[in-house]
C-alpha cells in the first residue's frame, strides 16, 4: 500500500488484504535498519483475520522515501501523520526496539488515536554503547555484524530456524545491508538519545503488553520489567530462550501474545 506523509512516498504492508480503514486497525513499526518484513508472520495474521494492518517502512528506510528522522519525538509524531494519511482514527501500536520507543512516545501525546500498545524488546533507557555508534558511524557493515551477533540468543546463532535451511542471522544481516548510508547511525542516535521514556510510560493509559525476551542483550529483561512498573495497567510476557530479534527466534510465540492483547 503507498501512502504520502508529510510530503514524502510510504510504503506500508497491508498483510495481503486490501486496506480498509473501517476495520479494526493495527500499526507495526520496526526498530534500526529494518523494514516491514521484520512482520512477516505477524501482518499476515491479522490482515487475514479481519483487521486494517499496516506494517510500515519508516522515513528512509525499505520502500518509503525521504531521510530517516531525527529523534524519537519525530517518528512519533510521524506515525500519528501516518493515521491520518490512512484515514484511521485509532489504531493499535505495535512496535520493535527503536519502533517501541517511537510508539511509546505517541501513546503517551496522542491518547486519543492509539487503541492499545505493544512493546516489543524495549527498555529505557535503550542506551547504545559507543562502540556501536562509533561503528554504525565509520564502518556499518562491522556495526550491522556486532548487533547481529548481540541480538540472537546462543541457539539461534547455531540454527533453529523453523524452515530447514535458512539462518536467522544471516537473513537479518541482509535486511540490515540493504539499508540506506547513515540510517543505522541515525536510528541508534535516536535510541540513545531518548530521555523521555519513563515520563512517557507514566501518561500512558492504553492497555499495553511488553514483550520481552530473556536472552536479550539489547534491551535487557531486568529494564524492560522496569518500564513495566511505571505503565499502568500493563502486562509483561517473556519468551524464554529468545534475544532480541523475537519476530524471527519466536514468530509464533509474539503472535500468541499480540493476539491477547488486540480485540
Amino acid at each position: 500500500m503507498d501512502l504520502h506523509v508529510a510530503g514524502n512516498p510510504v510504503f506500508a504492508y497491508s498483510g495481503g488484504k486490501a486496506f480498509d480503514a473501517s476495520r479494526s486497525a493495527i500499526v507495526f513499526v520496526h526498530g534500526a535498519a529494518h523494514d516491514h518484513s521484520v512482520w512477516a508472520l505477524q501482518s499476515r495474521w491479522f490482515g487475514r483475520h479481519g483487521y486494517a494492518v499496516l506494517a510500515v517502512d519508516l522515513p528512509g528506510h525499505g520502500r518509503s522515501g525521504g531521510a530517516p528522522l531525527a529523534g524519537i519525538g519525530e517518528l512519533a509524531d510521524w506515525i500519528i501523520a501516518l493515521l491520518d494519511a490512512a484515514g484511521l482514527q485509532q489504531a493499535a501500536l505495535v512496535g520493535h526496539s527503536m519502533g517501541s520507543l517511537a510508539c511509546l512516545d505517541a501513546a503517551a501525546r496522542h491518547p486519543a488515536r492509539v487503541a492499545a500498545l505493544a512493546l516489543i524488546g524495549c527498555a529505557v533507557p535503550m542506551a547504545v554503547s559507543d562502540t556501536l555508534l562509533a561503528a554504525a558511524r565509520d564502518t556499518p557493515d562491522q556495526a550491522y555484524r556486532m548487533i547481529n551477533q548481540w541480538s540472537h540468543a546462543p541457539d539461534s546463532l547455531l540454527g533453529r530456524h523453523p524452515v530447514p535451511g535458512l539462518w536467522m542471522p544471516g537473513a537479518s544481516l541482509a535486511l540490515m545491508e540493504r539499508s540506506r548510508p547513515g540510517a543505522l547511525y541515525r536510528d541508534l542516535a535516536n535510541c540513545n538519545d531518548y530521555q523521555g521514556g519513563m515520563e512517557a510510560a507514566a501518561q500512558v493509559r492504553c492497555p499495553t503488553l511488553l514483550l520481552l525476551g530473556n536472552r536479550d542483550l539489547m534491551t535487557p529483561l531486568k529494564v524492560g520489567k522496569e518500564l513495566a512498573k511505571a505503565i499502568t495497567g500493563s502486562r509483561t510476557a517473556v519468551i524464554d530462550g529468545a534475544g532480541h530479534a523475537m519476530m524471527s527466534e519466536a514468530p509464533d510465540a509474539v503472535l500468541d501474545a499480540l493476539r491477547g492483547l488486540v480485540s
